[in-house]
């Protein structure tokens, strides 16, 4: 029974691996193009170190994942070798968490991690500066915030635009960006 039931628990994680992995790349087909768009939006880049401040709280979740079986197996008479198999998975998962990743922002759309996220599924409180932007899906409260990783420089060009984009001032800002150019 612990077996089979280790089985799932791999399966299911092997599936959220492979898929997360698949978004990360599909993430550079979708957006091929770094820097400002005739439109207005705008594509970034962020660095290793970006990615690790970005997500931080989960590689501390994973590093817990990854813990909790060994004190768990013996007692369930679960095997080494699934606890091993399990581990190497999170590992993956959690090198890809601070893999660089590209980023984009539209009028219609938030481009992070490999998914598209409508501007009227999001709500946020600002940006204040620092090392990334936390938006918050809206229906989740806190449970679910969506970070954003770069430069500052780039953040701050995202925050103008999530800005513009949340109070209806779009093409007010296209208009601005035209004139700098």
């Amino acid at each position: 029974m612990q077996s089979q039931i280790a089985m799932i628990v791999i399966g299911l994680t092997a599936c959220i691996v492979l898929f997360d992995g698949w978004k990360l790349r599909r993430a550079h087909l979708d957006i091929p193009n770094l820097g400002q768009f005739p439109t207005g939006g705008m594509a970034w880049k962020s660095q290793v170190g970006q990615e690790l401040v970005r997500n931080v709280t989960m590689l501390g979740a994973i590093v817990v994942m990854i813990a909790a079986p060994w004190f768990l197996a013996e007692r369930s008479g679960t095997s080494v070798h699934w606890v091993i198999i399990f581990d190497i998975l999170l590992a993956i998962h959690g090198c890809w968490l601070i893999l660089p990743k590209r980023y984009a922002i539209t009028k219609d759309a938030l481009w992070v991690d490999g998914f598209s996220v409508d501007w009227n599924r999001l709500w946020w409180n600002g940006y204040a500066g620092g090392s990334s932007i936390t938006l918050q899906r809206k229906g989740w409260w806190r449970l679910a915030p969506l970070p954003l990783g770069g430069s500052e420089e780039d953040l701050a060009a995202a925050a103008l635009r999530i800005d513009a984009i949340l109070i209806g001032e779009w093409d007010t800002l296209k208009q601005l960006l035209d004139q700098e150019e």
